[in-house]
Order: structure tokens, then sequence, then C-alpha cells
């Protein structure tokens, strides 16, 4: 997610200094931004951008394996590591010592509470710290959902929200609550439709079928999730699990099955993957017809 956003913002002119902890890890990011599913390779043989706009947007998007370089100065900061509230906690306590004094702190977190997350911060940084969650892929995905804490200001909710229209997104402002509005009510319909798997009421494709062609989903739920890829639909229930204590949020056994095997969602999307669901049951995809 780190590589896609880096990549929608440098196309909107931003200057972008992306950080992670190795060199390799940053090398696959600029590769995934050049050539992947919805880089920008892609896009220039689709005749969506030019040429020109595609060596520009990349000469925009800087590296660095230190955090402190990609921190000195910034003026927005947006966090899309995994769902670790300590790992979270200790890169926005560094970024409001190291970052601009009013630079935004937004976190892409899926279902970690932004609240939680600023418990390491002093109160008067907490006001500029939200959620500024994307949906995968950013490239395609028109919605940011800004999540707002009690310590929020309006500011920062405000610039939060000039950036997005910014990117050509619509954001919508919520409350700081496990899984915000669409993640919870998706992830909710995922386990839903993991269960009625398990039980053998329908296969993947079928459930997938009746949610595009029943209620007008683009994809279905077990698609989603192997664009998402597992791994990360694993962890985010782990998470929303972990901080809600409700059994609906509990992982399907079938979800923790495929990641433990290998397959971790879509080969086109996640390299390296066996494979999703549809590979794992020998299906294909609705998408593909």
């Amino acid at each position: 997610m780190g590589a896609q956003i880096s990549q929608v913002l440098a196309l909107s002119g931003f200057e972008v200094i992306a950080y992670d902890i190795n060199d390799d890890l940053l090398s696959k990011g600029i590769e995934l931004i050049k050539s992947g599913r919805y880089g920008l390779e892609n896009s220039v043989a689709k005749s969506r951008i030019s040429r020109e706009i595609a060596d520009s947007a990349l000469s925009k998007i800087a590296t660095t394996t230190s955090l402190d370089n990609a921190l000195d100065h910034a003026h927005f900061v947006l966090e899309a590591v995994v769902e670790s509230l300590k790992t979270k906690q200790q890169i926005f306590k560094m970024a409001a010592e190291v970052a601009d004094p009013s630079a935004v702190l937004a976190s892409n977190t899926s279902t970690l509470s932004i609240a939680k997350i600023g418990e390491s911060l002093r109160p008067k940084d907490r006001t500029r710290l939200a959620g500024m969650h994307f949906f995968n892929p950013p490239q395609l995905m028109k919605l940011v959902e800004i999540v707002k804490t009690s310590k929020t200001s309006n500011a920062t909710i405000s610039r939060i929200e000039s950036v997005s229209r910014y990117m050509g997104k619509t954001s919508i402002t919520v409350r700081d609550y496990p899984g915000f509005v669409a993640n919870r009510i998706g992830i909710s319909v995922f386990v839903e439709a993991s269960e009625l798997l398990e039980k053998k009421i329908a296969n993947v494709r079928e459930i997938d079928l009746s949610m595009r062609l029943g209620y007008g989903y683009p994809v279905g739920p077990f698609e989603l999730g192997d664009l998402v890829g597992l791994d990360a639909r694993l962890r985010n229930l782990k998470a929303l699990y972990a901080e809600t204590a409700d059994k609906r949020f509990r992982p399907p056994r079938i979800l923790k099955l495929l990641v433990m095997q290998g397959y971790l969602g879509d080969p086109k999307t996640k390299p390296g993957s066996k494979g999703g669901y549809y590979e794992y049951f020998g299906l294909k995809r609705p998408s593909e017809d």
C-alpha cells in the first residue's frame, strides 16, 4: 500500500520520500510503482497517462532506509506499515519529534484505533494525528476514510481533506471506531461468506457471483480478499478481533489454513504467492469471464 499510495501522490504532483527498513523492500516498491498491475508502465500502455507524466511522477519519489531522513522537515507524514500498534506508535513518536512541527500525522491503518496509536504522543501532537485510510488498489479506488479522534483538530481534518481532493479522491470523515465504517462492513461480509463456504452452502465463485450480480458489488468478498492479500486480510481480522473481542471478527479457519500453506492472494498482485481462494479451489475468477 505504501508504494501504491506513493505513486498516486507523485502523479498528483507531490514530492515523496518513501521509507522502508531495507533497500530490497524499497526496490520492490519502486518496481511495483513502475511495472505493477496498476503501475506507471501499464497506465502508459493503456494511454491513461503520457510517458512524460509517468517519468515525472517517478522522478518525484525518493527512497531511504533512514526514518530520520524520511521525516526530516516533512510537512505531511503518511504511515502504511503492518497492523502493529507498537510499531505505529514508535513511528509517530519519532515523526512528532523530527517532522515539521505543524506536519499532519496520518495513519493508513484499516482497523487499529487512532487514539491508541496516539497514546505515545504529547497532548499537543495528538491534535495533528488522524487516520487516512486508502482502499486497495489506491490507484483506482476513490474513497479515503478520514478518522477523527476526540483530540484531532479541525485544521488537521481540513488539510487531509484538501490532500485527498488534490489526489482525486472522495473523503468521508468518521469517528475513531474499530474497523471504522467501510472495513467493518466489508470484513463482516467476508466473515459471513467464509462461514457459508466452510459449511459448504456454496463455493467461492458462487458466493462472489451472488454479491456481484445480486448486490452490484464490483468484486465479491473472496476475489477482493485475493486482490488485497490474504495475509493482510488475516492481519486485519486479528487486529479487529483483538480490539473488539467480538466473536464475529474471529479469523475464519479456511483463511488461516490458506495463509499457512502459502496461498497469500492473487499472484498478479502478490508475487511469490501460490495463489488465493480461486487457485486453491481450482476455480475461475468471475472478473476473468
